[in-house]
């Protein structure tokens, strides 16, 4: 899948003889943060809610204004991952798409985003998560896969994160089994740091809690 595959057809656009109380307008009615300034069908600008708001002339045209000068975008060809990291650090509710020429396209919105990342991450699929922690010298995925398939696990997503409080790289694992305590166990044997399992556990284990729950009570 390509950026442009994304695009949202029901984000307006601004043009510079619009008033910032206009975008702001527009802003509310769409609830989004931001609005693209298109002059000519290129994208010149995208006008933030907070720049509007602290303009003392927002009845005048956005031609006069001297925020027109903030313009992220991504182009149409890229991967979802690039829109996705732009938004992030520019905490954007829109992002315009644009092509090689700086035409304009449209834009994508953060609601799309998320549900890119659902849809295609394995968020939504069943199975449990496992978090693993090692050494950036000690990481080799396809040793983490091969520990997986060894306990009949299948990963469905992973996402790697570096810590900067110890210099090791926290591994999150989505995968296609609820039942995690063998492969946590398994990663352990292999001297990985195992932080957290998120999923449920055998049948086996809930018969053998529920023994020893019955075995205390006897005992009381």
């Amino acid at each position: 899948m390509v950026i442009e595959q994304l695009i949202s057809p029901t984000v307006p656009t601004l043009l510079i003889t619009d008033t910032g109380s206009h975008a702001l307008l527009l802003m509310e009615e769409n609830n989004v943060s931001q609005l693209p300034v298109v002059q000519d069908d290129k994208y010149m600008a995208l006008v933030r809610e907070s720049d509007v708001l602290d303009w003392d002339k927002p009845e005048s045209p956005l031609s006069m204004a001297s925020f027109l000068t903030y313009h992220p975008a991504v182009f149409a060809s890229g991967h979802p991952f690039e829109a996705m990291r732009v938004a992030n650090q520019q905490n954007l509710s829109v992002l315009p798409v644009v092509d090689n020429e700086n035409t304009y396209l449209g834009c994508i919105t953060r609601d799309d985003l998320l549900k890119y990342i659902t849809e295609n991450s394995g968020v939504d699929s069943p199975g449990g998560i496992i978090v693993i922690e090692l050494a950036p010298r000690d990481y080799s995925l396809s040793e983490i896969a091969r520990i997986c398939e060894s306990e009949e696990v299948i990963i469905t997503s992973a996402q790697v994160a570096s810590n900067k409080l110890t210099g090791k790289i926290e591994v999150t694992l989505k995968t296609n089994r609820s039942d995690l305590q063998g492969l946590g166990a398994s990663f352990e044997r292999h001297n990985y740091i195992v932080k957290q399992i998120y999923g449920e556990h055998s049948q086996d284990d809930d018969l053998r809690g529920r023994y020893d729950l019955l075995m205390n009570y006897i005992n009381m």
